[in-house]
């Protein structure tokens, strides 16, 4: 089995070394290398944290957005992406995606209910899900809900592209050590 995934940001961050502390190996995928033709990463999965549309936090977004094709080719082929929030009211912050996201920038803290079914809802086993930060959440899901609030907010949604599998979540923590175990762990690993 490969346990390998890369976290896309532009400096090194604290959320590398919890997922290295899980055993999953974590390469840091900067802008310029996000975008640049002659990088090849071979990755399970790929973490896009929380901020990336806030240009005040990251200047993310635009390599995303350059790099659409490829992402979606990675999903394609049996990759794995979870993208956290933009943390920005702003329209458009998820459109390099290859399914629609319409992400409600709102702070608040709420009760949750997960689909306890599926393995990828156990984003949050580490956690009192009494009480769950959220940076807002993801209006008219076309996905599978994994996690919402108990009004009904959309807070997790798994979408299926290709051989690959699209987390969009609101829930602003890190993710619990078994989902990033599980997210990041395949027989084998995808071109990036």
């Amino acid at each position: 089995m490969k346990q390998k995934t890369g976290l896309a940001w532009e400096c090194t961050l604290p959320f590398i070394r919890y997922i290295e502390d899980t055993g999953v190996t974590c390469e840091l995928i900067t802008p310029q290398m996000m975008g640049a033709p002659y990088y090849r990463g071979n990755l399970v999965s790929l973490i896009i944290p929380t901020g990336f549309g806030n240009a005040a936090y990251s200047g993310l977004l635009p390599a995303l957005r350059a790099s659409s094709g490829r992402i979606n080719k990675f999903l394609k082929k049996g990759g794995r992406v979870i993208v956290f929030g933009a943390m920005s009211p702003a329209d458009g912050l998820y459109d390099w995606l290859p399914v629609p996201v319409t992400y409600v920038s709102e702070y608040f803290s709420s009760p949750v209910t997960v689909d306890e079914k599926n393995p990828l809802a156990t984003i949050l086993d580490d956690f009192d899900t009494s009480e769950i930060e959220c940076d807002g959440y993801i209006a008219d899901p076309e996905g599978e809900v994994l996690a919402q609030t108990d009004d009904g907010k959309a807070i997790m949604v798994a979408y299926p592209v290709g051989d690959g599998t699209l987390i969009v979540t609101t829930i602003h923590e890190y993710p619990s050590r078994g989902f990033l175990r599980h997210f990041c762990t395949c027989e084998s690993e995808t071109l990036f």
